[in-house]
């Protein structure tokens, strides 16, 4: 693989990376060491990523077997519900040997109505949860159940479970016979997933190389795990933790090769989930290429990073942080699994929990059990197409309410805009970033919800308290029941956005909250609105 580094302070470099060949970090990771983080909750049960690549035969050739049979009966179209490490990693797979994967990771109804509508008669679903009790993927399996019902399919034997042992999922493919069931790895965390069945067998049936794809990663897998000043995860891994310790907690990712389109996403969940607590981190910034605003006109808060080197352009960062980062896939996803634990270790904190992630859970939960207690409040006040639902100053215009949440995020702090709309029909809303980056003058995210929950949701209530939030919601185009359940998904996509906003309160973080009346014509209208403020200051100026 290719790894090219530039770092503004080779001293520091040097010595931590000396730090971790000493303290022999990468291969005690490669042994599971239990004592490496030692007293941090999980991590000695969370190490089993390590080892897959060198043994997957047998799932390997379960899934060929499997996907030959799905052929003689014509079920060509796989769809895949699951979120974060259950999707992610396949979804970048399908992408990279250019197969068609569904992935249905919403709790949009019009999304998740599009999915359960598309080619039925020849659709098998794939549902992915590593508790088998995620909320998203459950509401999805109920939707495909009633809809086979309806169509005279026996539900079973349309569906495959991956999950771990004993879980509810597990039980239920069991009870109920579903066509197969992948019991995966307990010691393996959902964003290091890539090459467990979580990853392997969607993108396996759809159609990629995945033996390819393992062999690459078994083929790196020393390199990897040596203690020697050559490892390329040990030294992306201190480039990191050098660039967090020196305040450049920003990891600007742009792809420029069409081959590994979707790998920045899954790179950004695992960056952000694995090294956003204790209030540290590293916040990934995915921008479309090295011509967009961040990345272009990074500031000295960036750490630039281009994923793969077909494009290769001088970037001279303010920061003097710069990287390309290159190989064939299975080593690329071997390679940041090894790099963000290092980094976890250099920088102290433990990167296989959450412990933020199930704050926002709780609040939905309650939403949706007591759907009077928050989510039908008026609106502050309305303009146009827009409902402010909350403001975080006294504003009682939209432009004003805009003006006070950038008013309020630091220097070098970030905005989060999180878009609970129809990540499909809605893409558009994905323009809003730059235009907020501009505008506001910092780096800035973008995440569909509840997609970005199980991503960046970690580190915006657990990592550095120096952002601001834009959450966007909308009117349903439709709805649609969650069978068996008393609700719709449009309320329970209501009530994740509040739930969130309520854990993004409780921990002193600003959120603006926006809702649509008409989508297409409200997003037109917050962009006219963001276009009125004056920069606070200009990208590379500092």
């Amino acid at each position: 693989m290719r790894l090219d580094l530039d770092v503004p302070v080779a001293a520091e470099f040097d010595a931590e990376a000396a730090r971790l060949i000493d303290a022999r970090v990468a291969s005690r990771l490669r042994n599971q060491d239990a004592e490496l983080f030692a007293g941090a909750t999980d991590a000695s049960e969370r190490m089993g990523w390590v080892d897959l690549a060198e043994h997957s035969e047998e799932l390997l050739t379960r899934i060929e077997s499997l996907r030959s049979e799905l052929s003689e009966q014509g079920l060509r179209t796989i769809s895949l519900a699951g979120m974060g490490g259950s999707s992610l990693a396949p979804e970048v797979m399908a992408a990279a040997a250019g197969v068609r994967l569904e992935v249905v990771d919403s709790t949009d109804p019009n999304q998740v109505a599009e999915a359960v509508g598309t080619d039925l008669e020849h659709t098998v679903l794939v549902i992915a949860s590593k508790s088998g009790t995620t909320v998203e993927t459950d509401a999805v399996r109920r939707s495909f159940t009633a809809a086979f019902e309806t169509r005279g399919i026996d539900p079973a034997s349309r569906m495959i479970a991956i999950t771990d042992p004993g879980t509810p999922l597990d039980r239920l493919a069991a009870d109920e016979g579903f066509l197969a069931t992948f019991r995966a790895d307990a010691t393996v965390g959902g964003r290091f997933s890539a090459l467990s069945a979580f990853g392997l067998v969607p993108a396996g049936l759809a159609g990629a190389d995945v033996r390819a794809i393992v062999a690459e990663a078994a083929a790196a897998s020393d390199r990897l795990s040596a203690d020697e000043a050559d490892n390329p995860a040990l030294r992306f891994g201190t480039w990191l933790s050098i660039g967090h310790a020196r305040s450049t907690e920003k990891l600007v990712l742009a792809e420029t090769e069409p081959a590994l389109g979707g790998l920045a996403a899954w790179v950004e969940q695992l960056v952000a989930e694995s090294l956003g607590k204790d209030g540290q981190g590293i916040l990934p910034v995915v921008v479309d290429s090295t011509d967009d605003i961040g990345f272009s006109d990074a500031r000295a808060d960036a750490l630039l990073c281009l994923l793969g080197a077909s494009e290769a352009p001088e970037l001279g960062a303010p920061s003097g942080f710069e990287a390309v980062v290159d190989g064939s896939l299975g080593e690329l996803f071997l390679f940041w699994e090894y790099a963000t634990a290092i980094a976890g270790y250099s920088i102290g904190v433990n990167p296989f929990d959450q412990p933020d992630v199930e704050a926002a859970k709780v609040q939905a939960r309650h939403l949706l059990d007591q759907p009077d207690s928050g989510q039908s409040t008026e609106p502050a006040f309305r303009e146009g197409e827009i409902d402010v639902v909350a403001v975080v100053g006294e504003a009682t215009d939209l432009v004003g309410a805009l003006q006070e949440l950038f008013a309020e995020v630091d220097e070098y702090g970030y905005v989060a805009i999180q878009a609970y709309l129809d990540r499909l029909a809605d893409a558009e809303a994905a323009a809003l970033r730059p235009l907020v980056s501009t505008h506001a003058g910092v780096q800035t995210t973008f995440g569909f919800g509840p997609r970005y929950l199980h991503s960046t949701g970690q580190y915006h209530k657990g990592g550095h308290p120096n952002g601001v939030f834009l959450q966007i919601t909308g009117d349903a185009r439709t709805d649609l029941l969650v069978p068996g359940l008393g609700y719709g998904f449009a309320q329970l996509q209501r009530a994740q956005a509040a739930g969130d906003a309520a854990a993004l309160g409780d921990k002193g973080r600003p959120v603006l909250r926006l809702h649509l009346r008409d989508r297409t014509r409200g997003l037109e209208q917050l962009a006219e609105a963001i276009g009125r403020i004056s920069p606070r200051h200009h990208f590379g100026v500092d």
